[in-house]
């Protein structure tokens, strides 16, 4: 499997304009040989930056053009530093493949404390590398009113495909797709939830100068505090017995 999807994007040196990078096509059914290639600009300001703790750095294209308001909210949450620290709780392949976090909770049932936000739902396919907003499911039988409302339940929660599900497509706010770093995505610990999940160790907006990739530090195990043992009673002296007294020989008989 590739290890990266899209070329990074590349700010222009010494404060000029930003210089376009060449993304390859990535159609659903496109012959990688005969794949033509496309231009597409830097946009800082829009690129969503994850560092994972499997090993490096994603960067999510944002599209403000067909998701304003998912754009907003995402950009609104990583400068608060609200991702930072969350984990992946939900990280199913097949029939799914989907990596889903942005969870406060760690359990799928958390969300921001802001507003929901209503869909935005576009024809944009998700393919491997897409980003979209998760959302609560309306139950069997629901009422126009209930789906309605599931519909318009998207908070912090997101979801990254690993493989391509157009069932999807139509049904959930896509608002971003992986245009870097797709080989830490594919690393991201499965389960639902995961043993030991993956973790977001910080979220940034490109535009925002973020520092280079840091690695998870080592969790530094507990100090164990020094035991204190019971101080053994006193003994009481011991008493030596009197010497024995020396023994004297016999008095001899007359």
């Amino acid at each position: 499997m590739a290890a990266t999807l899209f070329a990074v994007p590349a700010l222009a040196q010494g404060g000029g304009k930003p210089k376009p990078v060449i993304e390859p096509f990535r159609g659903v059914n496109a012959d990688s040989a005969t794949r033509p290639s496309v231009v597409v600009p830097a946009d800082p300001e829009n690129t969503w930056v994850l560092d994972l703790s499997t090993g490096g750095r994603v960067l999510i294209r944002l599209r403000p053009d067909v998701a304003p308001k998912m754009v907003e909210r995402i950009k609104t949450l990583t400068r608060r530093h609200f991702y930072d620290g969350l984990t992946f709780h939900r990280v199913v392949d097949d029939p799914y493949n989907i990596a889903q976090g942005g969870d406060p909770k760690g359990d799928g049932t958390g969300d921001s404390d802001l507003p929901n936000v209503p869909a935005e739902f576009s024809s944009l396919p998700h393919v491997r590398g897409t980003v979209s907003a998760a959302r609560r499911g309306a139950p069997d039988n629901a009422t126009a009113e209930q789906k309605a409302e599931a519909q318009n339940s998207a908070n912090s929660q997101f979801f990254i495909m690993m493989q391509p599900k157009l069932a999807f497509d139509h049904d959930y706010t896509v608002f971003g797709r992986v245009i870097s770093g797709m080989e830490w995505v594919d690393k991201i610990q499965r389960g639902e939830p995961p043993q030991n999940p993956t973790v977001i160790i910080h979220a940034y907006i490109e535009s925002d100068n973020p520092p280079a990739y840091q690695p998870l530090a080592p969790a530094v195990p507990a100090t164990a505090a020094p035991m204190l043992l019971p101080e053994a009673p006193a003994k009481p002296p011991v008493k030596k017995p009197a010497p024995a007294a020396a023994k004297k020989p016999a008095p001899k008989k007359k």
